[in-house]
């Protein structure tokens, strides 16, 4: 089991009351595309929900390289939830290197 999955326990309701499964998987799948500055970023999240048929809008991180003090020399994360597991992470890296950025490895 990977450390994205997770199993909630649900008690079972007494009888007569409606049934839930027992063991429901929860998936806390996300994915993080790497690009070099904002408009990158920008523009790679208009674009990924349309290439991917993306059910929530990603979410734009700054990230500032250790040391840097200059906001021109951050990097910008795009964060992608994926509770199915259904993106490539292959793809996801073709598509961020369209803007010189990468796929980034859990």
């Amino acid at each position: 089991m990977s450390s994205a999955d997770h199993t909630l326990r649900v008690p079972i309701p007494a009888s007569g009351a409606s049934r839930v499964p027992e063991d429901v998987r929860v998936s806390d799948v996300r994915h993080v595309l790497v690009l070099p500055d904002r408009d990158a970023a920008e523009e790679a999240a208009e674009a990924v929900g349309d290439r991917f048929g993306l059910a929530e809008e990603p979410q734009l991180v700054r990230d500032a390289l250790a040391g840097e003090d200059d906001a021109e020399d951050a990097q910008w994360l795009v964060v992608l939830t994926d509770p199915e597991e259904r993106l490539d992470p292959k793809e996801l890296d073709e598509f961020a290197a369209e803007w010189d950025g990468w796929h980034e490895e859990p």
